[in-house]
């Protein structure tokens, strides 16, 4: 293993300070290939002393600055894109030609988002709200951010952190998930090139290092997309010292079939979106509510989807997804499926594919009930279960009875019934005939278990800002 991953502080490699280091393993093989610092408070404080003192300049950084900044990260992040997807693609197994085409040109768009956005930062009119009082508002960076990101994408994910967080004239330090550290590290170092040091800092680690670089007292904000217990704890650390917390976390999205929808096109649209990626998306489209008409159509369609539908290594252009990301993953989907409950049917798939790697089966599970724990809990993998519903209101009460809220999606070809859905299904973003496409012009977040605050759009740099009333007294003394 000749492959180092270490931090990356105030513009420079740096190991833990103690030494210590985690094995990273290649989930396509099951075998490592790198190590990784495993960094303790001694690295986090460094890094968080770096990010502060780097604040002191950057947040007078001019918006222009900063998009020229963000622009050319943006340019060499697509120049470099052949080495980005190689790293990424072994740190995670993903395919590398759907790495390169679907992630990479997705991410250097939203960072180009970002930099214009920073320049058009909207607040209240000026004006004498008050006889004698002119009233402004000042829009600011927060100060210096912490972020924790996950492993299921972990370059995308690592910009919408810092993006907006950066455009907004803010510093970060910034945790990768232990098991996929690799290319956050590879992007930081591309962008200490156009940055001051100490704007941008990476921090590699486990749990507990997460845990240290949200409890330190430095960062005004904290961040973090990942799982659900991730997020409470991090908000019960943030409480301590009244830190503004931003989360992202799970997702069961209803994927609702109404009788009247093209069979084919949903089939297909909704096998994608659920196995892209191994279905480790917390938007994937993976609950499906079937119509009672419709529903044996469309279950025949999806099987025959599931079983045209391959996974395998990276270096295979013929896949649609690779391996599950680590082995309790695997062990988590497969324990969902083994436990299939006796009124349910495994229509497809349903095992892991052969024995290296954490490869899993493109899988469908028919005949399932709104309190089985397929419904209720994130499978987080490539199985897609079907649920029949009687009517609208049905459909409705089951699509919404889970504990997240951040996606879904409506398939019908009545227009009517299409916008009645979206008013009605309790979730942050409501697609209608189609799932999963996203813009960064437009908000990504949910409510409920799937936390607040949101990724993308104006609405997510408005996130990294803070507003500051600013009162003058004008009238002029008699």
């Amino acid at each position: 293993m000749a492959t180092e991953i270490t931090n990356f502080i105030h513009g420079e490699r740096v190991a833990a300070a103690d030494g210590r280091t985690t094995d990273l393993i290649d989930p396509s093989t099951g075998e490592a290939y790198a190590t990784a610092a495993l960094s303790s408070e001694v690295d986090i404080d460094a890094a968080f002393s770096a990010a502060e003192r780097a604040f002191d300049s950057w947040r007078d950084s001019t918006p222009s600055d900063r998009q020229r900044a963000l622009l050319r990260i943006a340019d060499a992040i697509e120049e470099r894109a052949d080495e980005l997807v190689a790293v990424e693609s072994q740190n995670t197994g993903k395919p590398r030609q759907l790495t390169a085409d679907e992630e990479g040109p997705p991410m250097c768009d939203q960072i180009r988002f970002f930099a214009g956005a920073a320049r058009v930062l909207e607040g209240r009119s000026a004006g004498e709200y008050m006889s004698g009082f002119t009233s402004f508002i000042r829009r600011e960076p927060v100060g210096v951010c912490g972020a924790v990101t996950p492993w299921n994408y972990p370059a995308m994910m690592a910009v919408w952190k810092w993006a907006p967080a950066l455009a907004a004239g803010n510093t970060m330090v910034l945790k990768p998930s232990d098991t996929t550290p690799a290319s956050t590290v590879w992007m930081a170092e591309l962008m200490a090139e156009f940055l001051p040091p100490g704007v941008f800092n990476v921090v590699c680690g486990d749990r507990e290092t997460g845990a240290a670089l949200v409890s330190h007292p430095t960062p005004a904000m904290v961040s973090i997309t990942g799982s659900v217990g991730a997020g409470i704890a991090v908000a019960k650390a943030a409480a301590d010292d009244v830190k503004r917390v931003h989360l992202e976390l799970g997702g069961k999205a209803p994927v609702i079939v109404f009788d009247d929808a093209d069979v084919e096109l949903a089939a297909e649209g909704i096998a994608t979106a659920g196995y892209f990626n191994a279905g480790q998306d917390c938007t994937a489209a993976t609950r499906v509510l079937a119509g009672p008409r419709v529903h044996d159509d469309f279950v025949a369609a999806l099987e025959q989807q599931a079983r045209s539908i391959r996974t395998g290594p990276p270096d295979d252009g013929e896949v649609l997804y690779g391996p599950l990301n680590n082995a309790n993953q695997l062990a988590h989907v497969t324990g969902f499926v083994e436990r299939t409950p006796d009124h349910a049917t495994v229509v497809a798939g349903g095992h892991r594919q052969g024995d290296r790697g954490y490869f899993f089966e493109p899988t469908v599970v028919d005949g399932l009930r709104q309190d089985d724990e397929m419904v209720q809990n994130e499978i987080f993998g490539p199985v897609i279960s079907v649920q029949t519903f009687g009517d609208e209101d049905e459909a409705i009460a089951w699509a919404n009875g889970v504990p997240f809220a951040l996606a879904s999606s409506v398939w019908t070809q009545d227009h009517g019934r299409a916008m009645r859905m979206s008013r009605r299904l309790d979730f942050g973003c409501v697609w209608i005939n189609c799932h999963i496409p996203l813009v960064a012009e437009m908000p990504h977040g949910g409510y409920k278990r799937s936390g607040y605050g949101k990724d993308l759009s104006l609405y997510g740099l408005e996130d990294y800002t803070r507003i500051k009333h600013v009162m003058s007294y004008i009238d002029r003394p008699d």
